[in-house]
């Protein structure tokens, strides 16, 4: 039986995932700063970790966290990192709502070309209401609708992936024959949604499919992930309600015929990290000293989907129907509060402190802990690792946690391979079109 291992991913944010801890000083200041990503980029890979993750946002926002604010497309940067690295994984985020499947297998297969085989996809729906205004529309389609254009979306591309068959190639410059017609396929989709013929004007990707991920928490974004997920972003703030969702995801993944170890559920976590616990706590202190009150409010809001501040801070954590925007954190954060009996003051102040993420603050060992119990009690696959701002609390995580987590063997010392499914234990997708040997 393999030995497992945690899988770990950082969350690659110019501005730093705690809303105010580009003010740190010294900290990276801007989404547009391609120097600051080389640098993320080279931690991570000197970390061994499996992948830095890019967001994306197609709209401006005035208010809430910085990192929404600027930013650069996440293929367009991550095909310049793919120049400056060698081993670590590259996932961007597109949005099934406001691009098509041709453009997005076009540009994720390039990727996965250029970088050797370590292209991810993160897909997602879309919830701003302002990206729907920036493309000549006034509102976003209703939620359970954008998760089932997602899904005939997500096919298609992955049928796109499959037109060119291994080998089909084959560059005879004695006869003059370029490719064999044989092995590229028509795809000559005609869907609910889309209409694609196809077929790709690249040959297969280096890892058959760039390697999917998904974050949604609500029953459409759950189907969503067992069905395609390869790693799937969760938002979970307590142990146990994480473990009930792995539970039911990887159920789910079963359901359709997948393996279960085959989506990694992989839960936000930020990381705040000294020497020793005190040390932590008193960087967290300083850490919630930069945070101005109405960015906080603004990105409660935007994690709920209502307007927080029609409630009083000191009062319970309103029982709010699921918006049409998003659903994942009001119900995590709902149910935590419930159970746990807290103010809507306390749940602001884990936005204000970590986006609505669960926080690890402590000495290497007090992180390293808290990590293992997740892993070892059936809770998760590994992490996304949120550090707080760039480049000094996510090299805090690289040279004092991850020496840490080798020690106990939870996490790798070197890379087994170059591509991102190496590092994921993912096998090489079989092309839908190829004839049985």
């Amino acid at each position: 039986m393999v030995h497992r291992q945690m899988h770990l991913g950082v969350y690659a944010v110019g501005t730093g995932n705690h809303i105010a801890g580009w003010r740190h000083p010294g900290a990276t200041t801007s989404g547009e700063d391609f120097e600051a990503f080389k640098t993320i980029a080279a931690s991570a890979e000197r970390g061994k970790l499996d992948f830095i993750f890019v967001g994306d946002s197609l709209a401006f926002l005035f208010e809430g966290h910085p990192g929404q604010m600027l930013r650069f497309e996440p293929t367009t940067l991550l095909s310049a990192l793919a120049s400056v690295t060698s081993h670590i994984g590259l996932v961007g985020t597109a949005s099934s709502s406001f691009s098509e499947p041709y453009n997005i297998a076009r540009q994720f297969s390039s990727l996965d070309h250029l970088s050797g085989g370590r292209a991810g996809w993160n897909v997602v729906t879309t919830t701003l209401v302002e990206a729907a205004e920036n493309y000549g529309r006034e509102d976003l389609p209703a939620h359970d609708l954008r998760y089932e254009i997602a899904t005939e979306f997500v096919e298609v591309v992955r049928g796109l992936w499959d037109t060119w068959e291994d080998g089909a190639r084959i560059l005879n410059k004695q006869t003059g024959q370029y490719y064999d017609g044989s092995k590229v396929h028509v795809l000559d989709h005609k869907g609910k949604y889309f209409s694609v013929k196809g077929p790709l004007n690249l040959t297969r990707a280096p890892q058959g499919h760039p390697v999917i991920v998904q974050a949604g928490a609500s029953a459409s974004g759950q189907q969503l992930a067992a069905r395609y997920a390869e790693v799937v972003f969760a938002v979970q703030l307590d142990k146990d309600e994480c473990r009930k969702y792995y539970d039911d995801v990887k159920k789910q993944v079963r359901a359709f015929g997948r393996r279960p170890e085959h989506c990694n559920i992989m839960p936000g976590l930020v990381t705040v990290v000294g020497r020793t616990d005190e040390e932590a706590r008193a960087k967290l202190a300083q850490l919630m000293e930069y945070v101005d009150p109405t960015s906080a409010m603004r990105t409660m809001s935007r994690r709920f989907g209502h307007d927080m501040s029609k409630y009083p801070l000191d009062g319970p954590v309103p029982d709010l129907p699921l918006s049409n925007l998003i659903h994942s954190y009001n119900k995590v954060a709902s149910s935590k509060a419930k159970r746990l009996g807290l103010r809507l003051r306390d749940i602001y102040n884990e936005i204000a402190v970590a986006r609505g993420y669960p926080v690890a603050c402590g000495s290497p060992s007090t992180i390293a802990d808290f990590m293992e119990k997740w892993f070892k009690d059936g809770a998760v696959d590994g992490f996304m690792l949120l550090p707080a701002h760039f480049p000094e609390a996510f090299d805090d995580v690289i040279d004092l946690v991850i020496p840490e987590l080798q020690r106990r063997d939870l996490f790798r010392k070197d890379y087994q391979g170059t591509m991102l499914r190496d590092h994921l234990g993912l096998p090489k997708p079989p092309n839908r079109f190829a004839r049985a040997p």
